[in-house]
């Protein structure tokens, strides 16, 4: 990938975004499946927290492995709800599963419906880390076992997902009054995969 653009998706982006899919055999016809739910939560107005919540689409059918991969690198983070979803013949059968947790404050709903659509750049998640430490935490824990180191704080977890670590004392560097603190920072971002602050400064 173009370190430019990712540089600049840093600089001028850093929001998250969900994208709907149009498959016809999975998702859109949720509503009307037989559905087994592995916990005691049910699904209500009075439980849904957040006004938007992204949602992913994976490339398997086990949520709950899903949701426990991405709970093992948030600590602090918790199921919600875990469901599995049978469709009908006429909607070409197959099962899935779906899945909601928490983590670092934000709902995250999980689609495991099987390899039908694939992640991409244009829709990434940010973590902003306080320190070079917690920085390291999350960029190791999300690129190894499968995942992928990229370029400028960029890199994705097993599952394919766009992750950008950015460190928050970053922003300062990037958006100094000093011109040679900008362009020190901006130039050695270009040189770097994991953002390490003190190559930045």
């Amino acid at each position: 990938m173009n370190k430019l653009i990712l540089l600049g998706a840093i600089v001028i982006g850093l929001t998250t975004s969900c994208s709907n899919s149009g498959h016809p055999h999975k998702a859109d016809e949720a509503n009307s499946q037989n559905v087994e739910t592995n916990n005691t939560n049910k699904t209500n107005k009075n439980m849904i927290t957040q006004k938007i919540t992204p949602s992913i689409w994976v490339e398997t059918t086990d949520a709950k492995a899903v949701a426990d991969y991405y709970l093992s690198i948030f600590k602090d983070g918790k199921l919600k709800e875990h469901h599995k979803y049978t469709n009908p013949p006429e909607a070409g059968g197959g099962n899935f599963e779906t899945a909601i947790i928490e983590i670092a404050g934000m709902e995250l709903s999980i689609l495991a419906a099987g390899p039908f659509q694939k992640f991409n750049e244009s829709v990434s998640l940010v973590i902003n880390t306080k320190d070079q430490a917690e920085t390291d935490y999350y960029w190791n824990a999300l690129t190894e076992n499968g995942g992928q180191e990229s370029s400028c704080g960029w890199c994705k977890d097993k599952y394919g997902l766009s992750w950008q670590v950015v460190p928050v004392e970053y922003f300062d560097l990037i958006n100094s009054d000093d011109p040679k603190v900008r362009e020190k920072a901006m130039k050695n971002t270009l040189t770097q995969k994991k953002l390490i602050l003190s190559e930045l400064k």
